[in-house]
Order: C-alpha cells, then structure tokens, then sequence
C-alpha cells in the first residue's frame, strides 16, 4: 500500500501540495505520488521540475476529460420540469460520468492510503464516487468557497434532499458532500456562512510558517525555470521603487476583460513600475495589451513571490484573488463583486446571493 497522492488541476494546486510534503518529517518526503489533470491547465515542463525536487515518489499526468467529451451525457441534462424526473436523470448521469472517466485515469487509487483532490467537482470527483473510493476532498483556492460556494449554489433548490442522496452516492455534490468524500479541508471554517459537517481547517498560513529557507528554495525550483531572469524583472528599472502588481483573472469576455484591466493599470499605475502576473488560464495577450509594462510568467503561483528574498511591491490589487497570502507588499486591494458590478451583470459573479 502506497502513502499518499494528490490529484492537482492548477498551479496553485501543486503549490498546496508542497506545502504540506514540507511540513512533513524528512523521513516521510519523497513517498507520495503528484497527478498533473490537463484539463484546464498547461503546466509546461512543471512535471520534469517536480520530480527533481525529491518531494514526489512519482509525477504523472492525467488526461482528464471535461463532459463535452462525451456526448452520450448530453441527454441527461434535458429539463423535464419535474424534480424526481430529473433526480432519476441526474443519477444516471453520475454513474456513467465516473465510469467514461475511467479509461484515462492513469494510477489505481486503491493502492494509495490517502487521496487528496483539489476541486472535486471536476471528473475526478464522479470517477472515485463511482468506483467507492475514499478521499480527501482540498479547497481549490483561498477562502474560495467563502466567495463562491458551488455545492450550494449548483444545487439550488432542494439542496437538503440533493445532499441526502449525495451521501448515498446516489448523485455526486462537491466539497464536502458526496459519501466517499471522508473530509475536506479548507484555510477558514469561521468565514463560510454555510457549515459542512465534514470541513476541518486547515490554515495554509500554518504551512507556510514552517517552513525552512531550505523548504522555500525547493518550491522556488519546482515553479520557476529562471530564476535570475524573474529577479532581474522584479528588481531594476523605471520606478523600480514603487512596485505595483496587478493580478489577472479570466473574468467576464475578452473585450470586456480588456477594458477592466486598463482601467485598473491606469488607476493604480501612476508613477510606479508595473507588474501584471496572469492567471494560467487567462488567454488575453498582456503583453501585447501593455507593451509598456511588465508582463511576468503566468506558470507560477504568486505566493512564490513571497520566497523571493528582499522583493518588496508598494500594492498589489487583484478583481476575486484573495490576497491575504501575500507577504510581499505594503498594500493589498481586493475588489471583489462592487468593482465587477461595473463590467457586467452582477448575476454573472454574485453567486453566494443567488442561493436559497
């Protein structure tokens, strides 16, 4: 019986993980397997780095396939305008979501003690439900369920009854919900309005407050292929003192999404030297968009920068980013629904107010 896996969608994801390989004895590293999912994340020559970092017994990928994949589940979202109806649908929907996944899933978790899953949600989520296979279920990114429950708000209405039957494995419900998900854990249960009885904290300032400069230097190997590249970027020229980074985010459309970050570059950029750092999956052209700034790597989680000694930026302002893991800058803006209230219809991004 192996030790421990991990089952990562995002940069982020990768991040987490290292964090709690390095909290570990010494003697418990280099036991646990990372699983790098394709589906929404190009991650680059990430997984040749993570295997020389000595935190991972092996890295594998994993072409997990999104629902579009699979025709044949089209059907079973028709709307019969009957509740048992479309519950019966929806059960046959999980049942043959978890097994089409199957053919693409590169290990056999059942040889593993721990299984942890960031954003169980995804396919992943459906195929160990399917083949009752206990996991730990990881919140996929700060606080995000604090901004954004999706158990709750993707199962609006009835939500008690849905739940009911996710504990019988009889339909799948995320983060927390479904019957082979043993717990979840999540950076601050006394902010969620919504209590799960499965949530366990689990600071991940915590994590971060063991480790070693050692420790760091290894997480800064495994995201950065360069890394006197990124310092020359970060400490030399115009303005150079005053540093703002500006965090993007795929939000709203690309047109819009445009203006949004103009508008930001412009109201926080005067006088300073600015960074944009883009979210990986963010396909707007940065550089292209500000040729007069700095455009860093999208492939790297920004707490990293944290670990970049003597780096200091005057703000650093994101759109739904939480940025409380940030030790790097004077100043951290979070903006959050009122500013995007502003750029498009707040029913496309004030999800938390549309549950009931």
């Amino acid at each position: 019986m192996k030790e421990r896996i991990y089952v990562c969608h995002t940069y982020y994801h990768v991040y987490v993980t290292c964090l709690k390989e390095l909290t570990l004895p010494k003697a418990m590293r280099g036991q646990a397997t990372l699983v790098l999912s394709t589906m929404s994340n190009d991650f680059g020559n990430l997984k040749e780095r993570a295997e020389k970092s000595g935190l991972f017994e092996e890295v594998l990928m994993f072409e997990e396939k999104e629902e579009h994949s699979f025709p044949e589940l089209a059907k079973y979202h028709t709307d019969y305008g009957n509740l048992v109806r479309n519950l019966f649908s929806r059960m046959k929907f999980t049942k043959l979501y978890g097994k089409l996944q199957e053919p693409y899933v590169p290990v056999d978790f059942k040889k593993y003690k721990d299984i942890y899953v960031f954003c169980d949600s995804d396919p992943i989520g459906y195929y160990l439900n399917y083949k009752k296979i206990r996991y730990h279920a990881v919140e996929d990114g700060l606080d995000c369920i604090c901004y954004y429950d999706t158990a709750r708000y993707d199962n609006r209405g009835h939500f008690e009854l849905k739940a009911f039957l996710a504990s019988l494995n009889l339909i799948f419900i995320q983060n927390g919900y479904s019957k082979y998900c043993v717990d979840m854990e999540v950076n601050d249960t006394s902010i969620l309005k919504y209590p799960c009885k499965k949530y366990i904290e689990q600071p991940r300032e915590a994590l971060v407050r063991r480790l070693t400069q050692e420790d760091k230097n290894v997480i800064l190997r495994v995201f950065l292929e360069n890394m006197d590249a990124l310092t020359e970027q970060l400490k030399h020229g115009d303005h150079h003192e005053k540093k703002v980074l500006v965090l993007s985010e795929p939000l709203c459309e690309l047109d819009v999404r445009k203006q949004l970050f103009t508008d930001l570059v412009e109201q926080y950029g005067k006088d300073a030297q600015v960074l944009i750092k883009p979210h990986p999956r963010d396909v707007l052209d940065y550089k292209e968009l500000f040729p007069q700034h700095i455009v860093l790597d999208g492939k790297f989680p920004m707490e990293i920068l944290n670990f970049v000694e003597g780096l200091e930026f005057e703000k650093v302002v994101s759109v739904y980013t939480v940025p409380d893991s940030i030790h790097f800058a004077k100043e951290k803006i979070f903006l959050g629904d009122d500013f995007m209230d502003k750029y498009e219809n707040p029913e496309a991004h004030r999800f938390n107010e549309q549950i009931y």
